[in-house]
């Protein structure tokens, strides 16, 4: 009944105005499933590799698409996702493109869900994990790569860790969005938005992490549960080869240094998360920051790991973070990333299921995060492509 019939390529539009892959897979029965590759601006130097998507679509179209049809069931995610590997032949998707194969990958998951008529998450993950849900990461301040002339951190990120549902953690993170932009009006501060849009203000770090604390305070006041925040620092962005070490304007902080400053930011601001505060290779440091303050926060490996199972096995060899981010056009196909979930989890690491910053309005990792009972999913607070997720997964709580 899941037999693939057929396989439609096209590109379309994410929400930087930029070409990414949308793929159609049918099946025999009239099964049908949509889905669309993101993009990043801050991304691993080790991730799968995204090509042009005209590109893209060209080569998975010879390559991939007779490998499926006729060929695979989208009933069996391995299956599928193990025809792509064949018909990709490298290691990194160099062939295909990350971005034709995830968009493949998760529409054929899609698919073979509307076959089963099970929404998505169950057909991924099994029956519904009670009342289980993820907390929301939302950015409210961004700089770094995902904006000019703003922050030197990358993102600032609220987490309504208190909130009863999804449905008050998305509103508490989307107030808290609000609050900045009142705080910044009330200082004279004009500012736009960046890539996944979260204010991009002409501000220091330092006023930033002010303006945060402030914002969550108020917030969870207003609400009447604790709301607090974290960062993606894109470490591998502010280090320098040629200084040895990491830039932050005129100040450039050694690794040692980096540590102790994270470290100080843990205890000052009370930080839930903190995703790539070192350089992507690093593991050594990663393992010291994390013996000091993995006891009460989340040192996020993203560059560090790029959803790969092999990064993932170094990082747990050497005690590198106590988290994932785990993106699936990171890695190329919904197989390898539940890899990546599962070996995480096995390990006593926690998974963060992550939009990118160029995004679209599909929702899977929505569904993604709920069927991999992930405590924690990245997907920003505001614009059509992030809400996009966020009302999806109000939509699941409210059916469940």
């Amino acid at each position: 009944m899941t037999l693939v019939t057929d396989v439609a390529l096209r590109r379309v539009l994410d929400s930087r105005g930029n070409a990414t892959v949308e793929a159609d897979v049918h099946t025999e029965s009239g099964g049908f499933g949509r889905a669309k590759a993101p993009s990043g601006a801050s991304t691993g130097e080790y991730e799968a590799i995204e090509l042009p998507a005209s590109e893209a679509i060209a080569s998975a179209r010879e390559e991939a698409v007779p490998r499926l049809v006729g060929e695979v069931y989208a009933g069996d995610q391995r299956e599928v996702d193990a025809a792509l590997h064949a018909a990709d032949g490298t290691d990194d998707f160099s062939q295909i493109g990350a971005n034709s194969a995830v968009a493949i990958s998760m529409a054929a998951a899609k698919a073979g869900a509307d076959v089963a008529g099970l929404p998505l998450f169950q057909h991924l993950g099994g029956t519904f994990r009670g009342n289980t849900f993820p907390t929301p990461l939302g950015n409210a301040i961004g700089g770094g790569e995902h904006a000019a002339d703003a922050t030197d951190i990358q993102e600032f990120l609220a987490a309504p860790v208190g909130a009863p549902s999804v449905e008050e953690a998305v509103f508490a993170n989307a107030a808290v969005h609000g609050e900045v932009a009142d705080i910044l009006d009330d200082r004279g501060v004009p500012c736009g938005k960046g890539d996944e849009g979260a204010w991009a203000p002409s501000i220091d770090d330092a006023a930033a992490f002010e303006i945060m604390a402030e914002a969550v305070e108020t917030v969870g006041d207003d609400v009447g549960f604790e709301i607090r925040f974290g960062l993606d620092m894109a470490g591998a962005e502010l280090y320098d080869d040629e200084e040895d070490g990491y830039v932050y304007g005129e100040r450039v902080r050694d690794t040692e240094e980096q540590i102790e400053y994270v470290a100080d930011l843990v205890d000052e601001y009370d930080l839930v998360y903190v995703e790539d505060p070192l350089d992507e290779n690093d593991y050594e440091a990663f393992a010291d920051l994390t013996d000091r303050v993995g006891d009460r926060t989340l040192v996020c490996g993203d560059d560090l790991f790029v959803t790969n199972v092999e990064r993932l096995e170094t990082g747990i060899e050497e005690g590198a973070a106590n988290s994932i981010l785990v993106k699936p056009n990171q890695i190329g196909t919904l197989s390898d990333a539940v890899d990546a979930v599962e070996l995480a989890v096995e390990n006593g690491y926690d998974q963060v299921i992550s939009h990118r910053s160029g995004e679209t309005e599909d929702t899977t990792i929505a569904h993604l995060a709920v069927a991999t009972d992930a405590p924690y999913i990245k997907t920003g607070a505001v614009g059509g492509e992030r809400t996009a997720k966020l009302n999806e997964l109000i939509r699941i709580e409210h059916n469940a």
